[in-house]
């Protein structure tokens, strides 16, 4: 559509110009609808064949996907999981990460990482989305039973993520210096998403032994264990032996005891102190 065509239909005239009175605030908000959907493109209680639309040109065109549906959701891979009807928020981004989302809590009940492969097809007059992760071997399915709006977003955005904070210096710290936690420990990855949440530092210890590294800024308590608990059974369900470390300046007598009593176990390390910057008189020539 030509900027001249919308300035026509702000006005509801086809022979408007730009010099006709009062005209000028209806065109300028026309422009800026036009533009907004130039990036976004939605459709409230599409059909089938309009979702399979969307669903193409957003795939094609690298865009972020978004859908409200009430649908069912079938996991095969490690394990084999089903998810019965509810309503639900489905998230495709062009890096193939794939989320679904339930009303409450923060993290997804089914995902799938960047690089997997999204496909989609009608099945029995319903649209099914398939998400293939190829190393392992994972498969999420989930069947759309009612799409009450789907949207298309072409984002832009080339920044990163500049980490601050104290747990973040203390992630720095052990990078820098990994006989903090303990000889022959070798921090390998930092932020690392597993199934039920991310890890602050995952590593091995001088026997080659997988190692979670649970980091606390401030006393850690009972709430912290069971979160390292959490990342520790899931990761043994894969890996075998997995040691937790929960890595924290102090802990509450009630963190003490679960740990001994969950066979995990505890680092004193205090967030690093930030430098304070030093302040003098201007220096001059004379």
């Amino acid at each position: 559509m030509k900027i001249s065509e919308i300035y026509c239909r702000g006005l509801g005239n086809d022979k408007a110009s730009p010099g006709d009175s009062g005209a000028k605030i209806k065109f300028l908000t026309h422009l800026l609808l036009f533009f907004v959907m130039a990036k976004v493109e939605a459709e409230i209680n599409p059909g089938p064949q309009r979702i399979l639309d969307i669903l193409s040109r957003a795939l094609s065109s690298e865009a972020i996907l978004t859908l409200f549906a009430r649908c069912k959701v079938h996991y095969d891979g490690r394990a084999k999981s089903e998810l019965g009807p509810g309503d639900r928020i489905i998230i495709i981004k062009p890096d193939g990460s794939f989320l679904i989302h339930q009303k409450n809590k923060r993290e997804p009940v089914n995902w799938q990482p960047p690089g997997s492969m999204v496909s989609f097809f009608i099945e029995d007059g319903a649209v099914k989305l398939r998400s293939v992760r190829r190393k392992p071997r994972e498969v999420l399915e989930v069947e759309l039973l009612e799409t009450y709006l789907i949207s298309s977003f072409q984002a832009e955005d080339y920044e990163e993520l500049a980490l601050t904070g104290s747990e973040a210096e203390m992630a720095d710290l052990i990078f820098e210096n990994p006989e903090l936690i303990e000889e022959g420990f070798r921090p390998l990855f930092r932020e690392k998403p597993i199934k039920h949440g991310i890890v602050d530092i995952l590593g091995r210890d001088k026997d080659r032994n997988l190692v979670v590294l649970e980091l606390k800024r401030r006393r850690a308590d009972l709430h912290a264990v069971s979160q390292l608990k959490r990342y520790v059974d899931t990761l043994s369900e894969e890996h075998g032996n997995v040691r937790g470390i929960l890595v924290a300046p102090s802990l509450t007598s009630g963190a003490k005891k679960l740990l001994q009593a969950e066979g995990l176990e505890f680092r004193k390390v205090k967030p690093p102190k930030k430098e304070k910057k030093k302040t003098g008189h201007q220096k001059t020539l004379f």
